[in-house]
This record gives structure tokens, sequence and C-alpha cells, in this order.
């Protein structure tokens, strides 16, 4: 489950970097990045989990489901969160440090 959650996460990530212009210039590529790296993570687990285990690998118990799922989904809130840092840091409008460095009346 964590790897189908950072795959579908990286291709929403990818269609909207891709689709807009707006979304490239918001640092979107840096989602896709994360998404993709945390995805080709999960493979190659799933890859030596496989190994370790053989056919038990495609038969989990619900319970290891839903912690994987969780894990995957705490995976993308992760990836959000370095993404808003990210974008906090470039501030590619300006807004940052415009409140910063406005004058007060």
């Amino acid at each position: 489950m964590t790897l189908l959650t950072t795959v579908f996460a990286a291709i929403i990530a990818t269609v909207v970097w891709y689709k807009s212009a707006q979304a490239r210039e918001m640092k979107s590529g840096v989602l896709c990045w994360l998404y993709w790296g945390a995805s080709l993570m999960w493979l190659v687990d799933a890859i030596a989990e496989y190994l370790e285990i053989h056919e038990e690998y495609f038969t989990p118990a619900p319970l290891d489901m839903l912690n994987d799922f969780y894990l995957g989904l705490s995976v993308v809130a992760l990836g959000l969160i370095i993404w808003l840092i990210v974008l906090l840091v470039k501030d590619p409008k300006g807004v940052v440090r415009a409140k910063l460095f406005a004058k007060k009346a």
C-alpha cells in the first residue's frame, strides 16, 4: 500500500506539474521528485520483501495493509511539508518577502 500511495501521489503531482505553468512556477517539480523518489524506495522495498517471503507477499493481513496505507499517507504528508518549506524559502511570487519588509503605517 505504501508503494501504491506514493505512486498515485507522484502521478498526480506530475500531471499537475505538466499541465500548469503556474504549478511549475510554484516549484511543484520538487514535489514530483520527492514522490517519485519515495516510490522508487518503496519499489526496492517491495522487491526485497518479495525475495524474502515469496508468494506470501501477495496475501498481506488487513491490519498490515492498513498500517502500510497510513505510512504511505505519512510519506505524502511529509512530502507536502517539505514542499511548503521549499516554497516559503524560494518565495517565487515574493509574498513572504513583501510581508517581511512591508513598512508599517
